[in-house]
């Protein structure tokens, strides 16, 4: 384990600071649709309003625009936001919306996850109420639906906003993980080299891959899912939240 200071922990949102799709058996047990399910109800009643529409047109426009954004995320590094993705459907399906209820639109798909919230990860606050003071605390996260705006707002109603000092959401940045800039603009934020920042998160290919390529060190996190490492080796990986105040100062001189 390569042992210098560290200038920056940064952490990964989903399936690291909180479980992903733990929501869902809460909008079960409220009766509503799984989340990618919704999406699509919500896109085909807004365009049934004004004309007759079939929903397994919806359906595959939707499909089709999911794609364009994990081929520009993942190959570009690049975020497009819940209203530039719902204006490709609507585009592909040759159809518009009055502004009005194009953002009102958006606003639904972009607050699906504060109506009914994912679960914290185990152990999660604890670790960061351990570690605030001791490093500087930072968020680096992508934004699939839910904007910086409303993770932030996760983040408050678990507890845990008040322990970071900066954060790095794709959709204000412009850029998602692993891009290099996603790193320097925490360093820059803090005044320190990128090659001092220990980032955690749960995927190898943006979560170590991405520090590695500017200096940086990864610590990947298996509390939540313990996936295949894709040929990245991390720095350290943590199974248990209450282990990583003690592996991150092993990780100093």
């Amino acid at each position: 384990m390569t042992k210098r200071p560290i200038g920056a922990v940064t952490f990964d949102l989903w399936d690291c600071l909180f479980c992903d799709d733990t929501d869902e058996p809460k909008r079960a047990a409220a009766g509503l649709s799984p989340k990618p399910v919704a999406r699509r109800e919500l896109v085909h009643q807004y365009l049934q309003k004004a004309a007759p529409i079939a929903r397994e047109a919806v359906d595959l426009a939707y499909d089709v625009a999911d794609a364009a954004y994990r081929k520009v995320w993942h190959d570009l590094h690049v975020t497009m936001s819940v209203a530039e993705r719902l204006e490709i459907l609507l585009n592909g399906l040759g159809r518009e919306l009055p502004a009005a209820e194009f953002a009102e639109l958006v606003r639904l798909h972009e607050d699906m996850e504060l109506v009914h919230s994912p679960d914290p990860a185990p152990g999660a606050l604890e670790a960061l109420q351990a570690l605030h003071g001791k490093y500087p605390l930072a968020i680096i996260s992508d934004t699939i639906f839910s904007p910086g705006t409303n993770l932030r707002k996760l983040l408050e109603g678990a507890g845990m906003l008040s322990y970071f000092d900066h954060f790095v959401f794709s959709d204000e940045l412009g850029n998602s993980k692993p891009h290099p800039r996603v790193f320097e603009s925490v360093a820059d934020a803090f005044s320190i080299d990128v090659k001092d920042i220990v980032h955690i998160g749960d995927r190898p290919h943006n979560d170590i891959g991405g520090p590695h390529a500017v200096g940086a060190r990864g610590v990947l996190l298996t509390v939540v899912k313990d996936r295949p490492l894709e040929g990245h080796l991390p720095d350290a990986v943590c199974d248990n939240y209450g282990e990583l105040p003690e592996i991150l100062a092993g990780m100093t001189p």
